[in-house]
């Protein structure tokens, strides 16, 4: 499954989220990202050169996510960026975060 070449599709309240056992075959897909202990995010923290380039890069992930329709939680400590995603409809992780990381991944080594 190329998670590349797929897109988000909407997720309403009432679908259920994936499993512990589900979400721990998509993290093979996305290394560097992180479970939480809940198995209801995932994280991963970027580490740039210097604040322009952590804002440059959370750019990037606007465009992503805009055109995903999924969106992550994103934290910025001057040349950090700290993303968190997970499906707030559904309380947990849905096949749209795996699809969004896999996204920011692929393009991020144009602003390390």
């Amino acid at each position: 499954m190329d998670l590349l070449k797929k897109k988000c599709v909407p997720c309403e309240g009432g679908a259920l989220p994936l499993t512990g056992e589900e979400a721990k075959k998509y993290m093979d897909m996305v290394p560097g990202w992180m479970l939480d202990e809940k198995g209801q995010k995932i994280s991963k923290e970027f580490k740039f050169k210097d604040f322009i380039g952590a804002i440059n890069f959370v750019n990037y992930i606007a465009e992503i996510a805009e055109s995903e329709g999924h969106h992550p939680d994103i934290k910025i400590n001057y040349n950090k960026v700290l993303l968190e995603l997970w499906t707030h409809a559904i309380g947990g992780l849905s096949e749209n975060d795996f699809i969004v990381a896999a996204k920011i991944d692929a393009g991020n080594k144009t602003y390390l």
